[in-house]
């Protein structure tokens, strides 16, 4: 039911990247469920991790790894997330970590474990380290390893989510490739589910670090689904290194910005578009604003909305609920009349009303269409932001209903 999203093909792997998928049964039955990424010895690694207080037990061991040593292995599961499972799950999250670094002659520093699925299930280290000396030993760099992986870490997902881009800088050209998976449970507060971007690029954790956060702010923080931030969000970047390509002066850094944004924005958006029970995908899109996180306040109101969500979903222009959820999102001193709102294009709002022009049929016309902008001009400064959501279908419901049965 994904809005305008294929079955991707394998994308060009990244130099200095390997990977490998593997079936190792921790909740799945016949598909692959377990991934293992290694950006080589001089891997540099920079991540952002879920805010809840609630953080799962290897986004606590990911951060104090990361902190603690020179990471350059990935371990990611799917199916079970190491959540809600207190001490015996950062035990077996550490132990995960413990038994890739036997295998690679590493320290256990030099892992970053995720995980993601169901929350609050006890989980099943000895599968893990079962199927990890075939993973290990299957390691390669190439883009079917890439969309292999993308899949195995699938949950309620229904299409792969990969992207690509190359970059010319002044020292010669660089790759990035990178996956995400995630379909509920995703709104922005860091980043969501998870992501993994892989490059060649050589830099170091601080510059790699600014970048990732950069890219992050308009893409992956710009998205929801039903209002709810995981146990176990994380975005992570991996640099190889592998193609001795530094960033030489602003030209580079913002060329190279500009593809990881790019990148992350379309892995970003393709979470969204496979929303669970998606029907439409809308963009809100507000201008007009003081300041930037006013801008930002009015759009994620408006998107997070379930009374907006539900009429998109039934293609009834009800735009009145747009205006509640303008009028509630705590903008100060806001002279309603100021304020304009148009769907894809039509004008629906004007002078604090509805605009002389419109006409219901043409309203039913744009809240029918399968992709849409919600354009909202608060008229009183330049200040401007997008979020990203869908509707709410029967569908929706259905699912998380049935998730854990």
């Amino acid at each position: 039911m994904a809005v305008g999203l294929q079955e991707p093909s394998a994308p060009p792997a990244v130099p200095g990247i390997r990977l490998a998928a593997g079936a190792a049964g921790i909740r799945y039955a016949g598909r692959d469920d377990l991934v293992l990424m290694d950006g080589g010895e001089h891997a540099v690694v920079a991540a952002l991790y879920t805010t809840s207080a609630f953080r799962a037990a290897p986004v606590e061991v990911a951060r104090r790894h990361q902190a603690e040593g020179r990471p350059r292995w990935l371990l990611i599961n799917a199916g079970n997330a190491n959540a809600g499972t207190g001490e015996p799950g950062l035990r077996a999250a550490e132990a995960s970590c413990t038994a890739l670094a036997r295998l690679a002659g590493c320290e256990a520093s030099a892992v970053l474990p995720f995980s993601t699925g169901v929350i609050g299930e006890p989980f099943p280290l000895e599968r893990l380290e079962a199927a990890l000396p075939g993973l290990y030993d299957g390691l390669v760099e190439d883009g079917e390893s890439w969309l292999r992986a993308a899949r195995a870490i699938m949950t309620t997902d229904t299409v792969t989510k990969v992207a690509s881009r190359d970059v010319r800088l002044s020292e010669g050209c660089v790759r990035l490739t990178g996956m995400a998976k995630g379909s509920g449970m995703i709104h922005p507060d860091m980043a969501t589910m998870l992501g993994f971007v892989g490059t060649d690029l050589a830099t170091d954790a601080d510059e790699l670090d600014a970048l990732l956060r950069e890219a992050n702010r308009d893409s992956f923080n710009a998205i929801t689904v039903d209002g709810d931030t995981s146990t176990n969000d994380a975005l992570v970047c991996m640099a190889s290194g592998a193609s001795g390509v530094r960033l030489v002066g602003d030209a580079d850094r913002t060329a190279f910005a500009q593809a990881l944004g790019s990148l992350c924005l379309e892995l970003a958006t393709a979470i969204v578009r496979d929303g669970e029970g998606a029907t439409k995908f809308v963009t809100v899109e507000v201008t007009g604003a003081c300041e930037r996180a006013e801008a930002e306040r009015v759009a994620e109101t408006v998107a997070l909305s379930p009374l907006v969500k539900t009429a998109l979903y039934a293609s009834d222009p009800n735009w009145g609920r747009i205006l509640a959820a303008v009028g509630r999102a705590g903008v100060s001193d806001l002279r309603i009349e100021g304020v304009t709102v148009d769907i894809n294009g039509l004008a629906i709002v004007r002078g604090g009303g509805r605009a002389p022009e419109y006409r219901e049929e043409d309203g039913q016309a744009a809240f029918a269409a399968d992709e849409i902008t919600i354009a909202i001009d608060l008229g009183r400064g330049d200040a401007r932001a997008r979020k990203y959501t869908c509707d709410f279908s029967h569908e929706y419901v259905r699912i998380n209903a049935e998730y854990r049965s």
